[in-house]
């Protein structure tokens, strides 16, 4: 909410987020798509939107809220597995996204934004977009790489660690797990009982270079 020193008012928070509110509910209306204005836990509790979308309608309403409601920024894309959750929510993804006021600009110009005085979209806004899918073997749901340059590596990580596919994701391959991991292999999905116990930590330094002398010989 802040924008180089200076910071949007609750009231223009509040005003944008109801804005925001409207225009979703107005354009999505008995689609399924289903919102809300929340507010973070912290202590100025800043209001954002959250999203509830079947996937069969995200990337339309991906498209809207990027070339009509503004919003620019893909900032992150988790997945969840929820293995004994009900039908209809085996699995679940969160995109998390930014409207913020950004030009592009031409050589030897600048833009100056004062944050009290914005209005309209370009008030700053947080949007948290949730799609839950079917409880089974093939969680999918439709790419929006083609719309957020951010969404490209997100969709790919979460893939990787999940096992989420993103169907029409172009160049889509491990990015933290190695290459050749075994097809099917996806860490973060329940049925993998990764965990360490009875070990001490392995490094006694924040950037982990130096083992303890405890550990030395030890096989993690």
């Amino acid at each position: 909410m802040s924008n180089l020193g200076t910071t949007v008012t609750l009231s223009q928070n509040e005003e944008a987020a109801n804005e925001c509110l409207e225009a979703i509910n107005s354009r999505f209306s008995g689609s399924g798509v289903v919102a809300s204005v929340e507010r973070h836990s912290n202590a100025k509790k800043y209001a954002f939107i959250r999203i509830t979308t079947p996937p069969q309608h995200w990337q339309a309403l991906a498209k809207w809220m990027r070339f009509d409601l503004g919003v620019n920024y893909c900032s992150m894309v988790t997945g969840t597995h929820f293995p004994e959750g009900p039908p209809e929510r085996g699995w679940e993804v969160a995109y998390h996204f930014l409207r913020q006021p950004i030009s592009n600009q031409l050589p030897d110009t600048h833009t100056v934004y004062v944050a009290e005085k914005l209005d309209g979209q370009l008030v700053p806004m947080e949007f948290e977009v949730l799609i839950p899918l079917e409880n089974n073997d093939s969680p999918i749901v439709p790419t929006v790489q083609h719309i957020w340059g951010g969404a490209d590596w997100n969709e790919k990580e979460t893939w990787d660690l999940v096992g989420i596919k993103f169907e029409g994701h172009k160049n889509m391959h491990r990015v933290l797990n190695p290459h050749d991991s075994p097809e099917g292999f996806h860490p973060l999905q329940k049925q993998h009982k990764i965990r360490y116990h009875d070990h001490n930590e392995m490094y006694d330094d924040a950037q982990g270079f130096g083992r303890k002398p405890a550990d030395e010989g030890r096989v993690k």
